[in-house]
């Protein structure tokens, strides 16, 4: 399969849908009330639960997308810089999936009847109290966090190739 040397339509649209999605999931995540003991989620768990998997749907589109329309690394960058935007591309695939995964777990540990955008009931990945679902769930937070941390240092390098280097290796991804 041949790499092409920058990102089609649909990689930008995956991408850009996703970057906005983020900006609405993680102001509903913060905003929403702390999780007490035999408290039942509401509206805002409701969106928030909704959203993430809509974003979860849309990441795992994005990497079989990535997958069978490879773009090539831009030919001017140095090797390290190649190496390590691969892993921020890599792992920001496995924060999404593990940020989600682990949200929905906490949520089905806590036996909480959710549904998709107040329509579909989802199922529950694990029983209500399980030990497995409440080890998984805690790490839900520090996902959230590893994930915004990351996605930082990735809009950090795109801003630095825009302003800094001036090489235009953002311009393969922006709208246009």
């Amino acid at each position: 399969m041949t790499s092409q040397l920058n990102y089609g339509t649909t990689a930008k649209v995956f991408h850009w849908l996703i970057v906005a999605l983020m900006l609405i999931q993680y102001p509903i995540g913060w905003l929403m009330p702390d999780i007490r003991r035999g408290m039942t989620p509401g509206g805002p768990m409701t969106m928030h639960i909704s959203i993430g998997l809509v974003i979860l749907a849309l990441i795992v589109l994005r990497f079989l997308w990535r997958l069978t329309h490879p773009v090539a690394p831009e030919s001017s960058l140095p090797g390290w810089q190649r190496l390590t935007a691969e892993a921020v591309h890599w792992l920001l695939y496995a924060l999404v999936l593990a940020t989600t995964l682990t949200g929905w777990f906490f949520a089905s540990m806590r036996g909480w009847s959710v549904s998709f955008f107040f329509a579909v009931p989802l199922p529950m990945l694990t029983a209500p109290g399980s030990t497995l679902g409440r080890d998984i769930g805690r790490w839900h937070e520090t996902a959230e966090w590893a994930l915004l941390i990351v996605i930082g240092l990735h809009m950090a390098a795109a801003l630095a190739h825009l302003v800094i280097y001036r090489d235009r290796v953002m311009q393969r991804m922006l709208p246009g």
